[in-house]
């Protein structure tokens, strides 16, 4: 692709939502308190974010959980009820979709069955009467970077779902636009497309510089290409965060169970101690939480730990919790166990086998370490 977009490229930074970029830089995208209603039903509520140049976020939650639409909002699909959008620092909630300079990629890559690979490429830059000599090196150069080239005289129905896809990602990117929509592009794809994709598309992400915003619920998906993930439910942000972030320290209990399992064991506090509080389960059995806020006795809390998290067997550390197998998923390097540990409480674990795996029936224990938990209050929001 041309110098101009390398030159873009740049680490994505972090973005707190409803903020400014620091420094005096212009957010790629700035969400200022969106609303938007179809009749009413409020579809997305207060949305508030600003996105990075050259940064890859995603959209990530359930359907009808708003993400869809936020997108759409910024291609001018989808009229907003208030507040603002702007791209590069211009507020384009009221301009026109031809003028944002937006770049949309589709489920249904929505390629013209009718006309060849270079033409369906080329279609945005015709639309925009750039030269035609401009225009056969701008579609030669998206066709060797999404590895298809001396594939412009074939036509969609030659290609594979894959080389479809490609085709429709070239036809985003070259007449280089500010942003980069990508909507639930991978779903259409088997298992092993998809995952190929995935590296594809953030490939040329960082390879252009472009910002990307991507839609999807598929939570590997978020995790293994974003720079950022925007967690939405019910039309709201749950949290925005690096994957990481969100992963490991999700802000609520629809973040801690959506993204990834995870084991969410109710209890009181029954001892607190500086950076730690002991947490008596439901299930009859106690295990101790870092934390840096002192909670008093008899606080409700509920204590997240991912399955990953969680050791079986003569490894398990501090905290060792008893139970009796249920269910065990052999997978080869590792296994799942769903365990009983009392009270009506079900244990999920997944943990690489060292040794003879669990069997249904047999009585085990199981441990985390105390600073992989991550405690919530009674309302389902992660104390501090």
């Amino acid at each position: 692709m041309p110098d101009q977009l390398a030159d873009h490229a740049q680490e994505p930074r972090p973005v707190a939502a409803g903020a400014s970029a620091a420094g005096g830089d212009v957010p790629a995208v700035e969400f200022r308190n969106i609303d938007i209603a179809y009749g009413k039903f409020m579809a997305v509520r207060d949305f508030s974010l600003a996105i990075r140049r050259g940064s890859f976020v995603t959209l990530l939650g359930p359907s009808g959980c708003g993400k869809t639409t936020i997108l759409r909002s910024i291609a001018g699909l989808v009229d907003i009820s208030s507040g603002q959008i702007s791209i590069g620092g211009r507020r384009v909630d009221d301009v026109p979709i031809y003028k944002r300079n937006i770049g949309l990629v589709f489920q249904s890559y929505a390629l013209f069955p009718h006309k060849n690979v270079h033409d369906n490429v080329a279609f945005g830059l015709k639309y925009r009467n750039v030269p035609k000599a401009d225009i056969d090196r701008k579609v030669r150069q998206a066709l060797e970077m999404v590895r298809l080239p001396g594939s412009e005289k074939k036509l969609p129905s030659q290609l594979s779902g894959g080389q479809q896809q490609r085709i429709a990602l070239a036809r985003a990117i070259v007449f280089e636009p500010e942003v980069l929509l990508l909507d639930e592009p991978l779903s259409a794809l088997d298992a092993n497309m998809r995952e190929e994709m995935r590296v594809e598309i953030k490939k040329i992400q960082k390879q252009t510089g472009i910002t990307a915003i991507f839609v999807t619920h598929d939570q590997e998906e978020a995790l293994s290409m974003s720079d950022q993930i925007v967690v939405m439910n019910a039309g709201r942000m749950e949290q925005i965060g690096t994957p990481e972030q969100v992963y490991d320290m999700p802000a609520t209990a629809f973040v801690a169970d959506f993204l990834g399992k995870a084991n969410l064991l109710a209890g009181a506090v029954s001892a607190a101690e500086p950076g730690a509080a002991t947490v008596s389960l439901a299930a009859g059995q106690a295990v101790q939480v870092a934390t840096a806020k002192a909670l008093p006795p008899g606080t409700a809390v509920t204590v997240v730990v991912r399955p990953q998290k969680i050791s079986v067997g003569a490894a398990a550390p501090s905290n060792r919790l008893a139970g009796r197998v249920i269910s065990t998923s052999y997978l080869g390097s590792s296994a799942i166990y769903e365990i009983d540990i009392g009270g009506g409480t079900t244990l999920r674990a997944n943990t690489p086998i060292d040794g003879r795996v669990a069997r249904e029936g047999e009585t085990i224990e199981v441990g985390f370490n105390p600073r992989d938990c991550v405690l919530l209050d009674s309302d389902g929001s992660r104390i501090a």
